[in-house]
């Protein structure tokens, strides 16, 4: 995932000063774990930003009425989350700025790609893609929101924890949400599209 993009390059006596990722931005290899938080930060804002984008063109391709829902208030808590990155990167005196996030980037690649361009017809089999789309998507987000939280307690960050927690929680609710909508209806509904 990031660790790559931190890889600090050897050149002459200097090894760590900044590195240029693979899309050409230039960023500062990280020389503590306050630099790793808000990188961690700076990469979740931009995931929320590419999930946000991919979401709102999922809700209308959704047939089933929980599914839309769903995906329509995901939008606010995502923007919510995003507010709360943004807050968090500002109290930490850093530049108020993201990060490209190329592991969301290949997440919505895919997600495009299942649902658009190799999409089966609308219904309950588009469902259940979408629904696998959209938890690959929050499982990065659970894994980063939880990274963030675990960065911010042990800088003593303690109210930062505490939201990142509630944040971490959040989107796990959604994807445990969705997960029983699967196993309840939309899997069942799809499987008796082949019979």
């Amino acid at each position: 995932m990031r660790m790559e993009l931190f890889r600090p390059q050897t050149v002459g006596a200097s090894a760590a000063s900044s590195v240029v990722s693979s899309r050409g931005y230039t960023m500062s290899a990280p020389e503590n774990l306050n630099d790793l938080y808000v990188g961690e930060l700076q990469d979740l804002w931009s995931a929320n930003d590419q999930m946000a984008r991919t979401v709102k063109k999922l809700v209308s391709k959704a047939s089933d009425p929980a599914l839309k829902e769903m995906l329509s208030n995901s939008q606010t808590g995502i923007a919510e989350h995003t507010a709360l990155l943004k807050q968090l990167i500002a109290d930490a005196g850093e530049k108020v700025k993201k990060e490209h996030c190329k592991g969301m980037e290949g997440l919505v690649e895919e997600a495009t790609k299942h649902t658009s361009e190799e999409a089966p017809a609308k219904g309950p089999v588009l469902d259940a893609v979408i629904i696998a789309q959209y938890q690959r998507m929050s499982h990065y987000g659970i894994a980063g929101f939880g990274t963030a939280a675990s960065f911010a307690g042990t800088l003593g960050l303690k109210d930062a924890q505490r939201a990142l927690k509630k944040a971490t929680k959040e989107i796990y609710g959604g994807d445990q949400y969705l997960t029983k909508l699967a196993e309840t209806s939309v899997n069942i509904e799809a499987e008796a599209e082949e019979a």
